[in-house]
């Protein structure tokens, strides 16, 4: 198969087919269509733009490995917690969803080298008595988090004593922090900052990381051909400046708060 450089020159967009909509193999772009899970749901990494089209990190970062391979794309749109069983049952090649890349979730996939490093951080209630993870250790705490994500998974295995609301959507967590339902709300350091700034009047962020993870592109087991494929791309993306000029373009505002926190870039 020929290969094509990688496509950086992200302000005029990448030439790639974007299908929505879920498809099985030999969907409606062929058979050499390479599909791709995202939950559109986790803006500015993967979301949807005015006109409803695939949009954020994830799906520009999707177009290049695309074009990089010379394979028409699909995005295929669906909750995140079933990401994982449509890799397995081969309804879609890869993940590229913001997905940490953990031991549990490598008994049953395999994933890329990391292209993002992160952290878990808290939402917390403004006049919370809450300062860190520490506090929601006490009796009668309740934790919000976004089903099958790493924050739920950490909050059942470090906060067995706290009452967990888990939903499908984090705006309805946020939701539960904003209104004193619930103590916390654990997600990554990024989203922490956008949320607690669009509900300062009554959130704050606790954006200390208390845990650290890596986001990867998640493989199926067994396709070591795509897996060296993709580690190729991310390699050559990585240099050519491509994650930096995504953290141009969507992060602009977190990219200066972390560098002036100190705090390493979330795309390295």
């Amino acid at each position: 198969m020929t290969r094509r450089r990688t496509l950086i020159t992200l302000g005029g967009g990448l030439v790639s087919l974007v299908l929505p909509g879920c498809g099985g193999k030999g969907s409606a772009a062929g058979g050499n269509t390479l599909r791709v899970g995202m939950d559109l749901s986790y803006p500015p990494f993967e979301m949807q733009d005015k006109s409803g089209k695939p949009d954020g990190v994830s799906v520009k970062l999707a177009e290049a490995l695309a074009a990089e391979l010379g394979r028409p794309l699909q995005i295929v749109p669906m909750d995140f917690s079933g990401l994982i069983p449509a890799l397995k049952t081969g309804n879609i090649d890869l993940i590229l969803s913001s997905m940490t890349a953990n031991d549990e979730r490598r008994k049953s996939i395999d994933f890329s080298e990391p292209y993002a490093f992160t952290g878990l951080a808290l939402l917390v209630g403004r006049d919370s008595d809450i300062q860190s993870i520490d506090d929601l250790r006490k009796p009668g705490r309740v934790i919000s988090a976004k089903a099958a994500t790493t924050g739920e998974l950490w909050a059942t295995t470090h906060l067995p004593e706290a009452r967990r609301v888990v939903f499908e959507n984090q705006s309805a967590c946020v939701m539960e922090v904003a209104q004193g339902r619930a103590d916390a709300f654990i997600y990554d350091q990024l989203s922490i900052f956008k949320y607690a700034a669009e509900n300062k009047e009554r959130t704050r962020g606790l954006l200390k990381p208390f845990v650290e993870e890596s986001w990867a592109i998640g493989i199926a087991k067994g396709r070591d051909e795509l897996r060296a494929q993709v580690n190729a791309f991310l390699e050559r993306f990585r240099r050519d400046g491509g994650l930096a000029k995504l953290g141009d373009l969507y992060l602009a505002e977190e990219k200066r708060f972390l560098e002036a926190s100190g705090i390493p870039f979330i795309l390295r």
